[in-house]
């Protein structure tokens, strides 16, 4: 029996699947950059005058972009940056900072400060193609821009690893602050790259993206996918750009299951008004203001007609049914399911970096 294990929240649990089951175990791939090189990279960044770092999420990754900011100002005499993060994330951060370091809860007022630095993992979104910072802060800063995003998306089904309209209305939002970033691109062993510049051109780290995700796997009609990092299925919304990235290799009528946590709940005021009766999939077309994670509401109410989706998840059964998913209370159950409703001989394709693939 071939031992696979796959996030979930900051564990890892093991998928126990016989081989005469197991149809393809899929993860992402790509040369990662060694510790010299990490540092002759950021060695381009003039910590000479204030640095503000903020953390947009947290990973190893960004923790090891930290570790060797802070090695390099120590190395040169140089102040440490200042580090921030917002309040819901701040002792995850704070866990994995070098020693000597502090770090503050970052004030959501004012983007324009100069100084701010801000990191953050490229991944694949739904509505803008690509999870970059300038999509980041757009979604987190600008509501009234957000609307003219979302009414720019291309149909009602998610279109990862494009470049839609919606992508340039945030490149142009991010444009009206003077600020950095650090866009790191990683895969499940470690950095790819990583660009340090204006978010407006941070973007750019797309195409080393796309060359090291883009997977040609056929269809499957069985698929259990795995997003491959506690912040990438910290929320429901957030979980669902892993289904996205996958959905083009699911038959038509096929199944998909996915495992996210959703610890911090479904991460989408959308998703919570339709829940409650105060939302319907009607009013999702042509909104007269944008409410936060529309967009996921739409695709995944799209996606639907394609194939069905179980979910194995912390959050209420009543959330997953409202949502027309399948509720499975752990992977064990997940198993269970398909080789009760699919058969015994059921072959399942498992994907366990979902969050930073693009199946074809």
């Amino acid at each position: 029996m071939p031992e696979i294990w796959l996030n979930y929240g900051i564990t890892d649990v093991v998928l126990d699947i016989k081989a005469e089951n197991l149809e393809q175990k899929i993860d992402s791939e790509g040369k990662t950059l060694d510790d010299s090189a990490i540092d002759e990279k950021l060695g381009q960044i003039d910590l000479s005058k204030p640095v503000e770092l903020v953390v947009l999420h947290n990973s190893r990754p960004i923790q090891r972009i930290i570790s060797s900011l802070f090695m390099i100002c120590e190395q040169k005499s140089q102040p440490f940056p200042k580090i921030f993060a917002e309040k819901k994330i701040i002792n995850q951060v704070k866990a994995g900072l070098p020693e000597g370091s502090s770090i503050n809860e970052f004030d959501n007022s004012d983007i324009s400060n100069s100084s701010l630095v801000f990191m953050a993992e490229m991944e694949f979104d739904g509505l803008f193609g690509y999870e970059t910072i300038a999509t980041r802060l757009i979604k987190k800063f600008g509501q009234d821009s957000m609307l003219s995003a979302y009414a720019k998306r291309q149909g009602n089904l998610p279109t990862p690893g494009q470049y839609p309209a919606s992508l340039e209305e945030a490149k142009r939002f991010s444009d009206n602050f003077e600020i950095q970033g650090i866009e790191i691109v990683t895969n499940s062993q470690g950095i790819v790259d990583f660009s340090l510049d204006h978010p407006s051109k941070t973007i750019s780290a797309t195409k080393t993206l796309e060359d090291n995700s883009i997977r040609d796997v056929g269809q499957h009609r069985t698929m259990i996918i795995s997003t491959g990092k506690d912040a990438s299925n910290a929320t429901l919304r957030k979980s669902l750009s892993s289904l996205w990235n996958c959905s083009n290799a699911i038959k038509k009528d096929g199944l998909a299951i996915l495992m996210a946590e959703c610890k911090d709940g479904l991460g989408s005021d959308a998703m919570q008004h339709f829940i409650e009766d105060r939302l319907t999939l009607e009013q999702l077309k042509n909104p007269p203001k944008y409410v936060n994670g529309m967009e996921d509401l739409l695709f995944l109410s799209e996606i639907q007609k394609n194939f069905q989706i179980g979910l194995v998840s912390i959050l209420p059964e009543f959330y997953a049914k409202k949502l027309n998913m399948i509720s499975l209370p752990g992977i064990r159950h997940s198993m269970d399911y398909v080789l009760k409703t699919q058969g015994v001989r059921q072959k399942v394709a498992v994907v366990s970096d979902g969050a930073r693939l693009l199946l074809r």
